[in-house]
């Protein structure tokens, strides 16, 4: 397989972030036992993420090909290996909220760098979009593995105890392994250079005019409302497992992995299947199905609470069905945002796909931030079933978009026009 060295890297470097930002719904539930804080207060800790991400990359995106994708990719490994490696020795929500600005910053790095990457390895759209979900999909790993690795830091009999933070010695050294193999995996970027006259106040402008292309504002409305719905979900279903289904810490945390996992596989699937089968038709089937798993399961949580009497779940076996069924929403989910990020970046020339992948990344940390801190407001003031109905407005709008979307992008195809 034609450039297998950086492909791998990329699959790394994104499971190594993976494990890091997506373990900020883990990390929301912990802080609130460890440092007693309310979930409003907590909630915070996905804009610190989210808000670093969105800012790094607004003003990094009009000069990312000049510090070249490998470089940066390496500056982010770096940095955040460093911080990992710190914050054992730290104790506070502070602290916390630093973490969350570092690992944010470091993946505005990452992510663009892959983004502008792919399109370097890869050869045609179907081949972009069927790689980016497959790279996705590993993503999806990657926090399956999370929620696994901070229950082994846990002390269950301590519900204070602040032992969990003993992990970032262990993601330390998985970060730092991935900055050694993408310290000797080559990567050919000369097609993404930009031309030698342009400069840095050039391409910032070009930003901007890029933003103001009707597909792209398209595009970013269906980024934004994607992540906002997803990270409402997955930042809070830990939370929701212990208050609302009654899970004890730790099962709490592991059974949020069933989210992670069904995205995962969704997005496996989708590297598949979107190589035969038109995305469009395959994104509103998703949405649709996902809008009514919501629909139907928001009821029987319902009954749940109202018969529920014991004091906790401690067990496994225990544990309610719709504690399974619910997460499943992943494998609907799961196939949009990378299926929309690389038909927006296959619509571009190579040079403008790092200037793209900015934008990518600044509207989905605005939107995951969005989505965490109405989660969190609604949760605490409404109760966890009315903030997990809320998802229902998010998907409407998709689907709208969606279709706004596709319209655009079949328009520009037709007519050639170049951005």
């Amino acid at each position: 397989m034609s450039n297998w060295k950086i492909k791998t890297s990329l699959f790394l470097n994104y499971f190594v972030f993976a494990i890091l930002l997506n373990s900020v719904g883990t990390v929301i539930l912990l802080v609130q036992k460890s440092f007693d804080v309310s979930k409003s207060q907590v909630a915070i800790l996905e804009p610190f993420k989210d808000l670093s991400i969105a800012i790094v990359s607004f003003l990094v995106t009009s000069y990312i090909t000049k510090i070249g994708y490998k470089r940066a990719m390496l500056i982010a490994l770096g940095f955040v290996t460093v911080v990992c490696f710190i914050m054992p020795f730290t104790s506070s929500l502070i602290m916390v909220e630093l973490l969350f600005a570092a690992i944010g910053s470091s993946f505005a790095l990452i992510k663009m760098s892959a983004f502008g990457s792919i399109g370097l390895v890869t050869k045609d759209e179907k081949e972009h979009i069927s790689f980016m979900n497959f790279l996705e999909a590993f993503f999806g790993v990657g926090i399956v593995v999370s929620y696994f690795i901070f229950p082994l830091f846990i002390d269950s009999n301590n519900e204070a105890s602040k032992s969990w933070l003993n992990v970032y010695y262990l993601l330390g050294s998985i970060s730092l392994l991935a900055f050694v193999l993408l310290l000797v995996a080559p990567l050919d970027e000369s097609a993404a250079k930009v031309p030698a006259s342009e400069n840095f106040a050039s391409d910032f402008f070009k930003m901007f005019t890029l933003f103001t292309h009707p597909l792209v504002i398209a595009f970013i409305l269906c980024a934004f409302f994607y992540v906002l719905l997803e990270q409402s979900i997955m930042s809070w279903l830990p939370t929701f497992n212990n208050d609302v289904l009654k899970l004890n810490k730790i099962l709490s945390i592991q059974m949020a992995s069933i989210l992670a996992a069904s995205i995962a596989l969704g997005r496996f699937l989708a590297g598949i299947v979107l190589k035969h089968l038109n995305w469009i038709a395959v994104m509103i089937s998703c949405l649709v199905l996902a809008g009514g798993l919501v629909y139907f399961s928001m009821p029987v949580i319902q009954h749940f609470i109202d018969s529920y009497t014991g004091s906790g779940i401690t067990q496994l076996k225990d544990v309610p069905l719709i504690a399974f069924v619910f997460p499943l929403i992943g494998l609907l989910l799961a196939p949009i945002y990378p299926a929309i990020n690389s038909v927006i970046l296959s619509s571009l020339p190579k040079p403008k796909h790092g200037l793209m992948s900015g934008l990518i990344i600044l509207f989905s940390a605005l939107g995951g931030s969005a989505g965490s801190l109405i989660t969190g407001n609604i949760f605490q003031h409404y109760g966890g079933k009315t903030a997990f109905y809320f998802s229902l407005i998010p998907i409407g709008i998709l689907i709208a978009g969606l279709f706004l979307f596709n319209r655009l992008h079949n328009k520009s195809k037709a007519t050639a026009v170049k951005v």
